[in-house]
């Protein structure tokens, strides 16, 4: 009888403030999605981090007048493949480097006319054991056979770049997030001071009778719990439109650095948004209530 009569007055009150029932879910689906959008970011920032950093090479890229019989070239080679700090050593020839070069700008076809492919240097890719020895792999091979290496390029640096622009969108997405939940907070409060105050003679008559706090409270609390799921259940289908239609479409096709980001830690998302919302609501009410319900 009395989860029943809590229940009718959990309907009987959202319906009552039903404009700041709709404002309280409106917003808190937002912080949500905000807050669901930076953790996936966070995720995902750290599965590419951790993809890419085993795929990086060190390119050591020789002179445009080195060619492949020149003898400079095969020292080169022999001391790679030699070094204790190479894990694998890879030739790429003018030719290779040329249509690599046709490929990656296949869309800019007055580039690639413009440029001159004899010009394209041939190159070693090089994997090392450990990429922290890096810089001493550079200092050693950057000078090699008196201006035969032309220049080489760590690919962590350019991926540090990508990581830390990328590490910056993720902060700016939860701070975002922490203002948007810090407005749902203060919504919430303020909806539930607005239903207890329009019901502030059935709450005393209640006190005065012997309800527990609990009882006078809860239908309060549970209003606040329900807009909050509802929100989560909101910031969650916005979470499954953005995978589907952004990142599985449009930055999926912008963006080839993008690694695959699984439906796994989409629906994992549900769960993590429910309870946050519930608690977060839960808390609020009770907060909120606490000098409410005292006659």
């Amino acid at each position: 009888m009395r989860a029943k009569y809590v229940l009718s007055e959990v309907a009987v009150g959202l319906w009552r403030n039903i404009s700041m029932t709709i404002a309280m879910i409106i917003t808190m689906a937002v912080s949500l999605t905000m807050l669901g959008a930076g953790l996936l970011m966070y995720f995902q920032v750290q599965s590419m981090e951790a993809y890419y950093r085993g795929q990086v090479e060190i390119i050591v890229y020789l002179n445009h007048e080195i060619t492949e019989e020149d003898e400079v070239k095969g020292q080169l080679e022999e001391s790679l493949i030699g070094d204790p700090m190479v894990k694998t050593v890879e030739f790429k020839t003018k030719e290779e480097a040329w249509t690599d070069f046709q490929e990656l700008f296949a869309d800019a076809p007055d580039l690639v006319e413009s440029v001159d492919k004899d010009r394209l240097p041939a190159s070693f890719e090089v994997s090392l054991n450990n990429m922290d020895d890096a810089d001493e792999f550079i200092a050693k091979y950057e000078g090699f056979g008196d201006g035969a290496v032309e220049r080489i390029m760590n690919q962590r640096d350019a991926l540090e770049e990508v990581f830390g622009l990328m590490g910056g969108v993720q902060r700016l997405s939860l701070i975002l997030a922490l203002v948007q939940g810090i407005a749902a907070l203060l919504l919430v409060a303020n909806t539930i001071q607005v239903a207890a105050y329009s019901k502030r003679r059935e709450v005393s008559i209640m006190k005065l009778v012997g309800a527990s706090n609990w009882f006078v409270q809860a239908p309060f609390v549970l209003e606040a719990v329900f807009a909050g799921l509802i929100g989560a259940i909101l910031a969650f289908l916005a979470l499954v439109a953005g995978k589907a239609f952004l990142v599985d479409g449009t930055f999926k096709a912008l963006f080839d650095i993008m690694t695959e980001m699984s439906w796994t830690r989409i629906w994992l998302m549900l769960p993590i948004l429910a309870g946050i919302a519930s608690v977060i609501s839960a808390i609020t009410g009770w907060v909120t209530l606490r000098f409410q319900v005292k006659v």
